[in-house]
């Protein structure tokens, strides 16, 4: 089956009519669906697949227990009305890198996995990567089974009614002790390779970035009957805070986001009495985003003080920045630059992803496909068939040159 095949099949699942965006949840009907013709793509192949104790699923050439196995794959999932990319290209690819190599007759001498990692995106429980965290050692047990939706179903409970075994969850060391490498292709999410012309890219490194929780307490009140004057409304402050988490970035060069508020009690005739913002932050160096996001509290604080409000933050999830392996990225730019006479340029990115959660259990390396827009996590998100073809064969040449020595 060809990548565009492939592809148009995939296309359809959990598509959002209204925005034309994704909307495939960790442990959804959507994300059934996509597991499932992961599943079917392994068999079609002749692969041995399982899901493993943290939901995560792998697709076997050769046998695990080998070990140094070659692993390439990403994620299925996406963030509210996400675009198409981000994840399953990486995915596809795997399948479709693994069909050209068996149409150039090579000869593998290491066990080669495909993996589709679960809830990469967090938009569910509202903590990114928690399918390779979990089996990194980097999100215990515990931890996992006290997130929540904003349902108020735990992750448990939407793995239990998804058919898997919410008490198997826990560190998987043995699997990956049997991994020498993972190489994960994504859509670049900047326009960096668009810039400088190139199809395909090499990471360098992820930015550090965490998630914080603000919260902007005030009073509840009538909006018709209660003078300006008299207010403590916790929406002036939160207002204020956004504008300088822009200025702070700004200045910084770094970035600085906040992407989702809760309100209560939500009513249009109603003074907040809560405001609840998330900030995401990241920046190139630790010291930076340091400063920018202690610049944004200092805002936000005496923006609350000014309006009668009280304030809360929360650091809720943070990575600090990730280094790929140099050996093995080395070794991608060698085999891409003497194999297939590519010029690769080693770009740094500002998005996390499951190869950095693993990067520090395995030797891991990303290649990027250039997003012409640069937009992502957005309908919007896109790149052209030749340079997904490009990502294939660059991703078949590395695999090859890693797994068939």
């Amino acid at each position: 089956m060809s990548f565009h095949s492939m592809w148009a099949e995939l296309l359809p699942i959990g598509r959002a009519a209204a925005s034309g965006g994704y909307r495939r949840f960790a442990w959804t009907g959507a994300d059934a669906d996509c597991r499932a013709w992961f599943a079917q793509q392994a068999r079609d192949r002749g692969l041995a697949h399982e899901v493993d104790r943290n939901g995560n699923q792998w697709a076997w050439l050769g046998d695990p227990a080998a070990g140094d196995a070659v692993v390439t794959g990403s994620h299925l999932d996406s963030v509210p009305d996400g675009g198409a990319y981000d994840g399953p290209l990486g995915v596809v690819s795997a399948f479709a890198a693994l069909d050209e190599l068996r149409r150039r007759g090579a000869q593998f001498t290491k066990p080669l996995g495909i993996v589709n990692f679960g809830d990469e995106e967090g938009a569910r429980f509202g903590l990114a990567c928690v399918g390779s965290r979990l089996t990194a050692g980097a999100l215990t047990a515990e931890q996992a089974h006290r997130l929540t939706d904003a349902e108020g179903i735990t992750l448990p409970r939407a793995m239990e009614a998804a058919g898997h075994d919410p008490d198997a969850l826990g560190p998987d060391p043995e699997r990956l002790a049997r991994i020498g490498a993972f190489v994960e292709l994504h859509v670049e999410q900047g326009r960096a390779l668009d810039l400088s012309g190139d199809p395909v890219g090499i990471a360098s490194a992820i930015w550090p970035h965490g998630r914080w929780r603000f919260d902007f307490r005030g009073e509840a009140n009538h909006a018709g009957t209660t003078r300006l004057t008299d207010r403590r409304d916790p929406m002036l402050p939160y207002a204020e805070t956004v504008l300088a988490a822009r200025r702070e970035a700004a200045l910084a060069g770094a970035v600085a986001t906040f992407g989702k508020v809760a309100v209560e009690p939500n009513g249009v005739n109603a003074v907040p009495s809560l405001v609840r913002g998330w900030l995401d932050s990241r920046a190139e160096g630790q010291d930076t985003l340091d400063t920018v996001v202690a610049g944004i509290e200092r805002a936000a604080r005496a923006h609350a003080a000014a309006h009668g409000a009280t304030l809360d933050v929360t650091r809720e999830s943070f990575t600090p920045v990730v280094e790929f392996d140099h050996a093995l990225r080395d070794e991608l730019a060698r085999i891409l630059g003497t194999t297939a006479g590519l010029r690769v340029p080693v770009l740094g990115t500002g998005a996390g992803h499951d190869a950095g959660i693993l990067s520090g259990r395995v030797p891991t390396a990303m290649l990027f496909v250039r997003n012409p827009t640069g937009v992502s996590h957005s309908p919007a998100e896109s790149a052209t068939e030749d340079d997904c073809t490009a990502g294939v064969l660059a991703l078949a040449d590395v695999l090859e040159g890693l797994a068939c020595p």
